[in-house]
């Protein structure tokens, strides 16, 4: 299916809708009948859990983030050192 800009937004709903089912749904421009985009939709991610590194061991003290960065490193950071 296509839709032209103007048809894509004001029937996003049902065109999400139709990706999701697996319809291709192409978005053209206007009055060119150009393609310029394509609704698919998204794979969810399967098996994604919090802690999965925790088998490493790695123990960063929090001063490696909470300690004041070096002075060299500072001012690259603030664009003075390149």
């Amino acid at each position: 299916m296509t839709a032209t800009i103007f048809e894509a937004k004001t029937k996003l709903s049902e065109l999400i809708k139709k990706a999701n089912a697996g319809e291709e749904v192409i978005i053209t421009s206007g009055r060119e009948k150009k393609h310029v985009a394509k609704l698919i939709p998204i794979k969810p991610i399967a098996n994604r859990r919090i802690g999965f590194l925790e088998h490493l061991n790695l123990n960063i003290p929090d001063s490696f983030f909470f300690d004041p960065l070096p002075e060299d490193e500072l001012r690259l950071w603030e664009g003075e050192g390149e």
